[in-house]
């Protein structure tokens, strides 16, 4: 019955893809087992005589220079036995999300083949240390389901908007994504504010690679309403970068106004709050689809290029 379950797991997943996002056989064929640790679900059960059985099985998350006493004290810690409550009502079952990231390994194996076997996923509590909310360490991914509950959970409460509408459960699997995708796409060596548009465009263009049946807003963390305005806002947005010459640029400025997460961009005009932030790596993204499509280049020989070479030879025009 098992079997069948993940089978038609699998299935939905595909064929809710848009016909021109139909994933390639040669990539569903690929064979990967994805091992899911539920670790909040098994401290969530750990009592004071099996600690010393969940210490030993699972040492990486109990540093040797703490004594037992904390470890215990935190299993009848209120705090964490509300987030460990909140965590098992969301993710009752987490089935979807194996069978997504197995989709993403077999993804990832193809286009990078020669990676060391997949890591397992573990998931755990962080206290909503949302900064941290996934960790990719070698044979582990940890996923910190606490951080991933859904905009208007109570644990977030206080927390800036634009912030909280990032740990929703849709974005578990871009944010996993992210995680590989860093040790892929090195950092710019030239400092300009173009370097850095092309930099986040080349982690986004990954990710429409490896998760092609994922919509536009959940790779860029977007909502479809933040994503519109950008897409409705391309040449006005582009001819503020040119007239100001700004691609160039080496002020450092700009990260923040353009490409830090933000509750809006900051062009310093009335339209501001209107805009969603890091139009910045929007606009990189853009270019780098640009130059994918109008090169015939191998993905990993554009992820070595720089950025300007990347927008001289995108012929990138905005959509007006």
């Amino acid at each position: 019955m098992k079997y069948w379950k993940y089978i038609v797991l699998i299935m939905c997943i595909i064929y809710s893809c848009k016909k021109e996002k139909k994933i390639p056989n040669q990539i569903l064929e690929i064979p990967v087992n994805v091992d899911v640790i539920r670790f909040d679900r098994k401290l969530a059960a750990t009592t004071e005589v099996s600690l010393p059985v969940l210490k030993a099985d699972y040492p990486y998350f109990f540093p040797a220079q703490y004594p037992d006493s904390i470890w215990t004290a935190k299993l009848t810690d209120t705090l964490q036995l509300e987030i460990l409550s909140e965590v098992d009502k969301v993710f009752t079952d987490f089935e979807k999300e194996r069978e997504e990231i197995r989709l993403f390994y077999k993804h990832w194996l193809h286009y990078f083949p020669n990676t060391a076997p997949m890591p397992k996923v573990v998931t755990m509590i962080s206290e909503v240390d949302y900064q941290n909310r996934i960790i990719l360490a070698d044979t582990l991914v940890l996923v910190a389901l606490d951080s991933y509950l859904g905009e208007s959970h109570k644990f977030y409460e206080g927390m800036d908007r634009y912030i909280a509408a990032q740990l929703d459960p849709v974005y578990l699997l871009s944010d996993l994504a992210d995680a590989f995708i860093a040790a892929k796409v090195p950092p710019p060596k030239e400092r300009t504010f173009l370097s850095q548009m092309t930099y986040y465009g080349k982690k986004l263009y990954l990710k429409d690679l490896l998760l092609p049946w994922r919509d536009d807003p959940e790779k860029i963390k977007y909502t479809r309403e933040e994503l519109d305005w950008a897409r409705a806002n391309e040449d006005p947005i582009w001819r503020y970068f040119i007239e100001r010459e700004l691609l160039y640029s080496t002020d450092k400025g700009l990260v923040p106004r353009f490409l830090n997460d933000a509750p809006f961009s900051k062009f310093r005009l009335e339209l501001d709050s209107e805009s969603p932030g890091r139009i910045g790596q929007y606009m990189g993204w853009q270019i780098v689809r640009a130059f994918m499509e109008n090169n015939d280049v191998e993905v990993h020989q554009m992820l070595t290029l720089s950025g300007r070479d990347i927008f001289m030879r995108s012929k990138f025009k905005p959509k007006k």
